[in-house]
């Protein structure tokens, strides 16, 4: 929607600058015949002033309808301009018109606005019209030293149609690139500073968690000594347990990324460790897990290059799979795993009701509310894959439901002692 706007009011820029253009014309018509009592064809200009107007005037309701303004709409408004300054210069002296020089201004609007490739189109009309006002001059006027004047007028608006659309033209897209790399710099910025308070707010969490859960270990301790086999206090006891080890879990990850400590993990490990935390979690999940045998045995000692925020990034899409395939109703994910020679893609999918387009563009790129809360989640994991040099892609499967896809760089030291 940002990008429409821009290019509207670059279109609407030029309609501006056509409107004011429209205002002078006709004020100069009036100067050279009321005051310097030059006699000028008032009818075809008037005609063609008309035409103009009219035509600005269609093109300022158009695209403020709604209508899309894109490249070659902002092409055809320069366009227009040159032909029109064209009909006009035509009327009032052709080449020899002292303001015929006005050409380059769409040259130059256009260096600013367009592709090199467009820009390259404006200057030749520019060019060619020049060229026709020239080559339609009476032969009255070349007379003496004229033609050789009006000739080096002609090369002089080449030479100086050439620079303006190579250097202002280059100038405007590096200026573009910077905007965009400062725009990309603020964004990712904007996502750090995100991420840094979301880890704070988990640490502190985290650290005040850890006293309640051990007075309720020491409370359970006590209750399974007069009910040892009592099942609620089993359950208890499996749950504290599995929060003792999330707390650990947690402290040795962010010790490993403070000290910024990674190792290579087999890719075989990781499928495992995987299989085991649906089985533990989501015991009435169906998963399906597809990948070539032969794949399987050639790359069984493929590693990648982590630490101990990978896996709890994957275990969260895991999760987000899962939730998404319970709101359809159903009981099954399905799990695959590529290898090529450099990346080990691993996808997927879900059985849910898949992204809508709206969450696509954010997802991963900022915190989005969701029903299930599944936005936070996504939000961590991808930025601790993109910190691990991990791609995700987040889309919709085409049989239905989502998919997730991640590629993740094979250690090469250990593919080619693979290969060999």
């Amino acid at each position: 929607m940002s990008l429409f706007f821009r290019k509207f009011n670059q279109v609407r820029t030029v309609l501006l600058l056509r409107s004011v253009a429209i205002i002078i014309q006709l004020i100069l018509i009036l100067f050279v015949n009321g005051v310097l009592n030059y006699q000028l064809p008032w009818l075809p200009l008037i005609v063609v002033i008309s035409i103009e107007a009219l035509f600005t005037l269609v093109s300022y309701l158009y695209y403020q309808s709604g209508r899309e303004a894109d490249k070659l709409a902002l092409l055809g408004q320069i366009c227009a301009d040159i032909l029109f300054l064209s009909f006009i210069l035509y009327f009032s002296g052709g080449a020899t018109n002292a303001f015929v020089s006005l050409l380059l201004i769409p040259i130059a609007i256009a260096a600013v606005t367009l592709t090199p490739l467009l820009l390259g189109g404006v200057a030749l009309l520019a060019i060619a019209s020049y060229s026709v006002l020239l080559w339609l001059l009476p032969m009255s006027v070349m007379h003496g030293n004229m033609q050789s004047h009006f000739i080096g007028m002609w090369i002089n608006f080449l030479f100086s149609s050439i620079v303006v659309a190579t250097v202002v033209g280059q100038m405007a897209r590096r200026i573009s690139q910077k905007e965009q790399a400062i725009a990309a710099f603020r964004e990712e910025q904007l996502k750090q500073e995100k991420i840094m308070s979301l880890g704070v707010a988990s640490a502190q969490i985290t650290h005040q968690l850890a006293t309640p859960i051990a007075t309720v270990q020491l409370l359970v301790d006590e209750l399974s000594e007069e009910l040892p086999e009592h099942p609620a206090i089993v359950e208890l006891q499996g749950q504290l347990l599995r929060c003792g080890r999330s707390l650990a879990e947690f402290r040795e990850m962010v010790f490993e990324i403070k000290e910024q400590k990674s190792k290579q993990v087999l890719c075989a490990d990781i499928i495992k460790q995987m299989r085991d935390h649906i089985n533990l979690n989501y015991p009435n999940v169906r998963v399906t897990f597809l990948s070539e045998k032969n794949q399987y045995i050639a790359n069984k000692n493929a590693k990648v290059l982590a630490d101990a925020s990978l896996l709890p990034a994957i275990l969260n899409l895991i999760n987000n799979a899962v939730r998404a395939t319970k709101t359809s109703d159903s009981d099954k994910i399905e799990l695959s795993s590529i290898y090529d020679e450099k990346n080990w893609q691993l996808s997927i999918r879900d059985f849910g009701r898949g992204f809508t387009q709206s969450t696509l563009s954010e997802l991963g790129v900022k915190p989005v509310n969701s029903k299930q809360g599944l936005g936070m989640a996504v939000f961590l994991s991808h930025a601790s894959l993109e910190r691990l040099g991990v791609t995700l892609t987040l889309t919709n499967h085409v049989a239905g439901g989502a998919l997730v896809t991640l590629k993740l760089p094979l250690v090469l030291n250990n593919m080619q002692e693979k290969s060999e």
